[in-house]
């Protein structure tokens, strides 16, 4: 466990802050929570742009080690405080099946999810059926990833699960 609380530079309903917070609970690890309102620029303060020049959350900083990305945390503290690796496994084909999935989620799961219901609450912006179909054919993918499978990357809940199921409690 570490020598000190984790911090972890967040905004509540951020669904990559969400994800961060849930490793750390499957980890068994408290997080010191730093709320940074994004919408009030607390992103774009000298100090904050000093330990992340890309005025970004989550943010995360362990005794002095400042990490940011939600799945670059994610992979961290699972690698740095597991107590096993059923999270993130060492095996490399386990592994990789995990990192494949993690990147799904990430660069076509919750993208094609932004791209219709971010553009929508953050830009003003009209129903696009065309990016629904989108998101439709990804969820199509993924519920072939669990076809008579209860997790995405194994026989277990892994980081995959996580951020996965992060991105799907937004689609409610």
């Amino acid at each position: 466990m570490p020598s000190q609380p984790i911090k972890l530079y967040y905004l509540p309903p951020s669904p990559p802050c969400r994800a961060v917070m849930m490793t750390a609970r499957a980890l068994g690890l408290d997080l010191d929570l730093v709320l940074t309102n994004i919408m009030e620029g607390q992103h774009m303060t000298p100090e904050f742009l000093k330990m992340n020049p890309q005025h970004t959350i989550p943010t995360m900083d362990d005794s002095g080690f400042i990490l940011w990305e939600s799945r670059a945390i994610m992979t961290y503290l699972a690698n740095a405080y597991g107590r096993d690796d059923s999270l993130y496994p060492k095996n490399p084909r386990s592994r990789a099946l995990v990192d494949q999935r993690l990147n799904f989620d990430l660069g076509t799961l919750f993208n094609r999810f932004f791209n219709l219901y971010g553009r929508m609450l953050f830009q003003g912006e009209k129903y696009d059926d065309e990016a629904a179909k989108k998101l439709k054919e990804a969820i199509g993918w993924m519920n072939t990833m669990l076809d008579g499978r209860a997790f995405v990357a194994g026989d277990n809940m892994t980081l995959a699960d996580i951020s996965i199921i992060v991105t799907f409690s937004n689609l409610e």
